[in-house]
């Protein structure tokens, strides 16, 4: 990079420790955070009873708070109720990003003396939290939303029909323990949905408007690492495929929460209030169609990054360049990546999420202005 390097902030985890058998390695650190220990888990518990029982070796008492769905707002009230009941000194979450969430968000609240409405975005007052969250450890099992290293919990509003964030730069965990191996043996459906959410998480921070050095350098590195990954992770196991996509979530975990995302969170958030389709497969859905959008309008600096992306694409797929984002779409649907109306979202959603989306805190960042037009464009394209 020539010229003189702009000013910058990077804030993540207290602690990161990436690698196969970190987690049980890490069990000390966490017995030290407190005895009393909130473990929030996936719907299937059972694949929690190692670290269950490796924290009472340690000389825990373990609650379990299992989530069966994404996070909202009663499933964190009831978490919270928990945690106070029990005393909790502590909340370890073990799981994909909805466990991570949720246990993000119970460990910021247990500690909070107001209600949780005050402290959301958009449909709330988006305070900060009145006290320091609890000590929290995210531990995923995926890798695709890199809720681990973010500062940030989504969170449902059913009333309202919204996703918005529960934010506070004290939310990042005091350690996040990236171990791949949890992740091996995923089902494929989950590991194409969550893998693309994961690649559209260091592509958009790497076009985003508040891109940094600090994050390109994670950018450039993952987005290609997670091109070639997956299709790998669509054949058949690859260890060393399911390393290179936690690392690739990671990176997009520390690059959003130190620069920002773009149009296709812009829309997801919106479009996963209003239906119940999951979070990563709309993002697979909506990914090429963003980037086709925001080629349209980009700006010198803009389209260089795109033509990176492009020749990523390229590379990873085994397509000219020019046809990339088409290619990419056409292969994610030979992969079996649903499309918005076979997620369930119609017309009438996409609507709405595009009218939704110009309160998005994603969308302040993406690179061009896209008005409601667009927006819808976009998203007829990927039903």
């Amino acid at each position: 990079m020539s010229g003189e390097l702009p000013a910058f902030a990077f804030a993540t985890a207290g602690a990161i420790r990436f690698g196969r058998g970190e987690a049980l390695r890490a069990v000390p650190d966490m017995a030290a955070l407190g005895s009393r220990i909130l473990l929030v888990t996936g719907a299937t518990v059972q694949r929690a009873a190692w670290l269950v029982s490796a924290l009472q070796s340690a000389g825990c008492v373990v609650t379990l708070c299992p989530t069966a769905s994404e996070p909202d707002v009663d499933m964190i009230a009831a978490g919270v109720e928990l945690a106070r009941a029990k005393g909790a000194e502590a909340v370890v979450a073990l799981g994909g990003g909805a466990a991570i969430d949720a246990g993000k968000a119970i460990a910021a609240l247990v500690p909070a003396s107001r209600p949780l409405i005050d402290h959301l975005e958009v449909v709330g007052q988006g305070l900060p939290l009145d006290h320091a969250p609890l000590p929290f450890v995210a531990i995923p099992t995926t890798a695709g939303t890199g809720a681990e290293v973010t500062r940030n919990a989504v969170i449902a509003v059913p009333e309202v029909q919204r996703k918005v964030s529960l934010r506070d730069a004290r939310m990042l965990p005091r350690m996040a323990v990236v171990d791949p191996s949890l992740s091996d043996g995923c089902p494929r459906h989950v590991t194409l949905a969550s893998g693309l959410d994961a690649i559209t998480q260091v592509i958009e921070p790497y076009i985003c408007t508040r891109a940094n050095p600090m994050t390109d350098a994670l950018c450039r590195a993952a987005i290609p690492a997670g091109l070639e990954a997956l299709p790998r992770l669509m054949v058949g196991e690859d260890a060393a495929a399911r390393d290179a996509m936690a690392w690739t979530s990671l990176c997009g975990g520390l690059a959003l929460a130190n620069a920002g995302l773009g149009v296709v969170h812009g829309l997801a958030g919106p479009l996963g209030g209003l239906s119940d389709a999951a979070h990563g497969a709309i993002c697979g859905a909506l990914l090429p169609h963003g980037l086709a959008a925001n080629a349209s309008y980009a700006d010198a600096g803009t389209a260089a990054r795109l033509d990176d992306i492009r020749g990523w694409i390229g590379q990873a797929l085994g397509c000219r360049a020019d046809a990339a984002f088409a290619s990419l779409a056409e292969w994610s649907r030979d992969q079996g990546a649903p499309g918005l109306d076979a997620l369930g979202i119609d017309t009438e959603m996409r609507a709405a999420a595009a009218k939704a989306a110009a309160s998005s805190s994603s969308m302040k960042a993406n690179p061009v202005r896209l008005d409601e037009e667009e927006l819808m464009r976009i998203m007829d394209a990927a039903r």
